[in-house]
């Protein structure tokens, strides 16, 4: 419990500094340390955990703009975004977007953040002798990154972001795909 409190005043003063004001984050938070001052820890708790899934709501926003429009010849479908709680079993941030041609071919590209399995995953993509036993090793922009013989990529951003880009086209497109992603936005996020 005392880490709840803790933690809820080093989100407030983080949110203090950065360019969020009066938003529904700030309220719970607000609403937070209302209920603690009078003493109501339930309420203290709930107003926390509002604030945190509407901290993982923006972050899944935020993973779902980096990725691209379609590239010439193809269509995009709406990228879709979603959180798990942090009781989830796999928590953390989704976003997902499909792109098809002409030839019915897809590309699916997916961005996962915050996720425990991703810290499992880090471990064998931070070896390029580990990595590269998944297949090919390309680059992307800056980032390493691994293309299997199905044409599907992997790579880690900013050793918390897992990028999957698979599909039925052929290998190039889902490079193409790859490199169009915004990996700068994905990190700074």
């Amino acid at each position: 419990m005392h880490r709840s409190i803790l933690f809820a005043a080093a989100l407030a003063a983080g949110l203090s500094t950065a360019a969020v004001r009066a938003d529904e984050v700030s309220d719970a938070i607000t609403e937070a340390q209302r209920a603690y001052q009078g003493g109501r820890i339930q309420a203290a708790q709930t107003a926390l955990q509002e604030a945190l899934q509407l901290l993982q709501q923006r972050a899944a926003a935020g993973l779902a703009a980096a990725l691209p429009d379609a590239l010439p010849g193809w269509t995009a479908e709406e990228a879709s975004s979603a959180t798990a709680g942090l009781a989830g079993m796999f928590g953390g941030s989704t976003a997902s977007r499909t792109y098809r041609n002409a030839q019915g071919q897809s590309v699916e590209i997916q961005v996962m953040s915050d996720n425990p399995m991703i810290a499992q995953l880090a471990a064998v993509m931070a070896n390029p002798m580990l990595a590269g036993a998944m297949g090919r090793l390309v680059r992307v922009g800056e980032q390493r990154a691994i293309q299997g013989n199905d044409g599907n990529i992997q790579m880690l951003v900013d050793n918390r972001i897992l990028v999957q880009v698979q599909g039925d086209a052929p290998a190039e497109a889902k490079l193409a795909y790859a490199r169009a992603i915004n990996l700068a936005r994905l990190a700074g996020r």
